[in-house]
């Protein structure tokens, strides 16, 4: 599913227009990108949670050219899933 799948599965279920649907949407990844830019965390019980992760510089290499290439520090967005949806997709196979 992606962002409009979401939109448009919020709107049939709570029978919302898209217009309010998109603004609800983007109301919900708007707080969710504020806080991991505050460096916070987001749990979602039930379903996981996401921080932010800080990498160190380290040197790398170029696949292409096998040069040596320093790779700058970094943090990135880490999402690690909860307990419940690890056994219900379990469930699944």
């Amino acid at each position: 599913m992606n962002k409009s799948g979401l939109i448009e599965a919020l709107s049939k279920k709570e029978n919302l227009t898209k217009k309010k649907a998109i603004d609800v949407v983007n109301l919900i990844f708007k707080g969710f990108n504020d806080e991991l830019k505050k460096g916070g965390r987001i749990e979602i019980r039930g379903f996981g949670s996401f921080v932010v992760r800080k990498y160190q510089a380290y040197t790398g290499r170029n696949p292409k050219t096998g040069r040596n290439i320093e790779v700058a520090p970094k943090s990135l967005p880490f999402f690690k899933v909860g307990k419940e949806l690890k056994e219900r997709v379990d469930k699944m196979e």
